[in-house]
């Protein structure tokens, strides 16, 4: 373990106004800036020399494991990050670019702000909004669309109310004054998160393809200019910060969480999208992790070239700061950019017109080198290469282990389980769990419909994002059922690939890409590790089937408490075309009278389900199995019955099973309450039929009239399917065992979570 705490000290006493000289360079202090002893000598050997305190302080963050991904790099390599209609490689620029047609591309990402939010929730949550925004339109795309994965501990705590509405909050405060919706996303509680909740933010952009921009610095003599706000002292270290596990000293760390401001960012995306398109741009970055130092670096090196900077021109917001507080500090709404020379005035003019920040700062080299001047002083100088990944940045393979519980988890007999006495309060139970129940106290607070382009938004399988000016739109989704990939790395995340998908497919979507972020524990331990290996290896797999592949991301490893590392989390973010608005398709019942269908078949899978954890408290036996094959003719089957025309609804069966798939068809839409009588198969017992979570199964509902057709066609495609029953009244009713009237129903799933937050339970 890392202690960032030694870090916090040693910047309280390094730092502002009081530091007469750089402290002295020594091994103790490379350790405590997080760096090992092979390390600080293989910064010696590249620079010939002891580093300055500046130099080691670049080297701090741009190696730590956020900036450099050195013990996730070679495993990452592996992943399918090429091919389908990408247009860029994965990790080539800020966000990942797919072509959609009509001389259109998206841009979209996902990463984590897990740390900062479990120090100040509402500024982790809000900075990580912004960050994400950020990577987006430096690509020179507009930002329409906001999507979140969350992962908290039980509701049951205080604490973890308190993270919950801060990081809901801050999400909500800063996509709505920025202006852009959040659509979809996805909110799960366990006791694994307790003290480390996650918090990964997507963005998905607009951009033409002619205007495209890169995070490229090149060209001898042209300007480098920084935009946007001025540079303060927050979020100093906030890399390293992301680097280590969370601790009792973390309360301590605030310094290390950046403070965001969403008018401002409106602004920089306004005056940023205007020089892009008047071409007066060699290449543009935003100033996320690492701040100043990350961007010079990685935009020299991805050009071959070097900069001469000089920190006297920076805008600062604070007296006092020296070379290695500007070149840490993570101050938000901030972008470097290479201007081609001869522009600089009228780059100047366009921010001037946003009443933003603009400043040359220095120009690019070919000596490939780092040049930072401040005070008449050079303060560092480092070849770019060397402080970046794919460069000299460190890389490492850990050790693995396979975890022991795997072996006593899975030894579970499912047929130990005591039959229910009352189903239908089983069932209500299992309803009202926090990870079943509606989300909509959270997505109430997030503006889900400016910009008037929101087709479907948050509640149904997948949102439906608006092309304008096409007959398009785009179906995107956040997935992972982190149990399954606890029991089971390797199946649990091709799960979570494919459950991705199937939601797509379930809007009438085509799936694309996919981007990813990979929240796992400390990767020093080869327990961790060997869950991440065996992650990425089943996340290889199900992308290469699916031609899903894989845009880029992030990985967020050390996300652990004292107590316990998290489940391994391996979030993925999908996006996919819907070619014609027409084939537009939701999960609610739409009409009375209309016959309601499963395609796909169960296999009694109980292992991780939420009937298990909610009725049994256990989390055992293996993940459900996922035939590859037999999910992707599930899924083409139903996306062309779609297109066809022949089902007017469709929902995917994940969590709490069956039964509370064909609940949710029910209540989910509050202007489509529709009750429905249906008779699910059973094989062995109630209990495990009405709540397996066997995968590749779909619930559609159809009129009654085009009931030949479908089931001709799917007989013809051998397709397994069954007949469930019929929409209608104002009943819930289940083999007739259960019946429960749709107003209480939809109280369940509605208000439990408003409960919890406002502590009527």
């Amino acid at each position: 373990m890392l202690y960032l705490f030694l870090l916090i000290n040693l910047f309280n006493k390094f730092s502002g106004p009081t530091l007469m000289h750089q402290p002295q360079v020594t091994l103790e202090l490379a350790i405590e800036h997080g760096l090992n002893k092979e390390e600080y000598e293989r910064i010696k050997n590249i620079l010939g020399r002891v580093p300055t305190f500046t130099e080691l302080g670049i080297f701090s963050v741009m190696w730590s494991e956020h900036c450099s991904y050195k013990n996730s790099i070679a495993l990452l390599k592996t992943l399918p990050r090429e091919g389908g209609k990408l247009l860029v490689g994965a990790g080539e620029e800020n966000a990942g670019l797919v072509d959609i047609g009509e001389d259109l591309a998206v841009a979209f990402k996902i990463e984590s702000h897990n740390h900062p939010s479990a120090v100040e929730p509402y500024q982790g949550a809000a900075t990580g909004v912004g960050g994400i925004m950020r990577d987006i339109f430096t690509m020179g795309a507009r930002p329409i669309a906001s999507l979140n994965s969350l992962r908290f501990g039980s509701l049951e705590d205080a604490r973890t109310r308190f993270l919950f509405a801060g990081v809901v909050k801050g999400i909500g405060d800063y996509g709505n004054s920025f202006g852009v919706p959040t659509v979809a996303g996805e909110v799960y509680f366990d006791e694994s998160y307790q003290g480390n909740p996650l918090v990964n933010a997507m963005a998905v952009g607009i951009v033409k393809k002619d205007l495209v921009a890169s995070a490229i610095s090149k060209g001898e003599g042209n300007p480098v200019m920084i935009v946007g706000s001025s540079t303060g002292r927050d979020g100093i270290h906030g890399a390293t910060f992301a680097s280590e596990e969370i601790s009792e000293k973390s309360e301590a760390k605030r310094p290390s969480v950046q403070v965001g401001d969403p008018f401002t960012e409106k602004l920089l995306l306004e005056a940023t999208l205007e020089i892009i398109k008047n071409g007066w741009l060699i290449g543009i970055q935003d100033m996320g992790a690492a701040g100043i130092s990350c961007s010079t670096s990685e935009m020299s090196a991805k050009g071959k070239s070097g900069m001469k900077i000089n920190l006297d021109k920076v805008p600062l917001r604070e007296k006092g700061m020296t070379a290695y507080e500007i070149m840490l500090s993570e101050s938000q709404e901030r972008m470097l950019c290479t201007v081609k020379k001869g522009y600089e005035e009228k780059v100047k003019n366009v921010f001037e017109k946003w009443d933003l920040n603009c400043e040359v700062i220095g120009e690019v080299t070919n000596d490939g080198i780092l040049h930072i001047n401040y005070q008449g002083e050079e303060k560092a100088a480092i070849p770019a290469y060397e402080l970046v990944l794919g460069g000299g940045a460190p890389v490492y393979i850990r050790e693995t282990k396979e975890p022991a519980y795997l072996k006593e988890v899975r030894a579970f007999d499912f047929n130990s389980l005591p039959e229910p006495e009352n189903i239908s309060e089983v069932f209500k139970k299992v309803f009202s769990s926090p990870n079943i129940a509606s989300k909509r106290w959270v997505y109430e607070q997030y503006d889900s419909m400016v910009r008037t382009n929101t087709i479907v938004g948050p509640g149904c399988d997948a949102a439906a994002i608006y092309l304008k000016d096409t007959n398009k739109a785009l179906a995107m989704k956040t997935d992972c059922n982190s149990r399954y990939v606890y029991l089971n790395p390797k199946e649990g995340t091709k799960i979570a690939v494919a459950e991705s998908a199937r939601n797509i497919i379930c809007s009438g979507g085509t799936p694309l890409a996919i981007t990813n972020c990979l929240n796992f524990g400390n990767p020093y331990k080869p327990e961790n590790y060997w869950q991440f290996k065996q992650a990425i290896e089943g996340m290889g797999e199900a992308c290469r089937f699916f031609n899903t592949p894989v845009t880029g991301g992030n990985v967020s490893f050390y996300n652990e408490s004292p107590e316990t590392a998290v489940y391994p989390t391996p979030t993925i973010g999908m996006v996919g075309l819907i070619e014609d608005l027409n084939d537009i398709t939701t999960s609610y019942f739409k009409d009375s009278g209309d016959l309601i269908y499963l395609i796909g078949e169960d296999c009694e899978e109980l292992g991780g389900s939420e009937y298990l954890k909610v009725i049994h408290k256990k989390v055992a036996g293996d993940s459900p199995k996922l035939d590859l094959e037999r999910e992707k003719k599930v899924q083409e089957t139903v996306l062309y019955l779609i297109k066809n025309r022949i089902i007017k609804s469709a929902h995917d069966v994940s969590e709490g099973g069956i039964i509370c798939a064909l609940a949710e068809c029910c209540i989910i839409c509050d202007e489509k309450n529709i009750g429905a009588e249906v008779s699910i198969p059973v094989k062995n017992r109630d209990d495990f039929s009405f709540f397996s979570e066997s995968q590749s199964r779909i619930i559609v509902s159809i009129s009654k009239h085009s009931q030949p057709e479908f089931e001709k066609y799917l007989n013809e495609q051998k397709q397994a399917f069954c007949l469930l029953g019929k929409t209608g009244g104002d009943k819930f009713i289940v083999n007739n065992k259960i019946s429960i009237h749709i107003k209480d129903l939809s109280d369940i799933y509605f208000q439990t979570i408003p409960r919890f937050m406002n502590d009527e339970r």
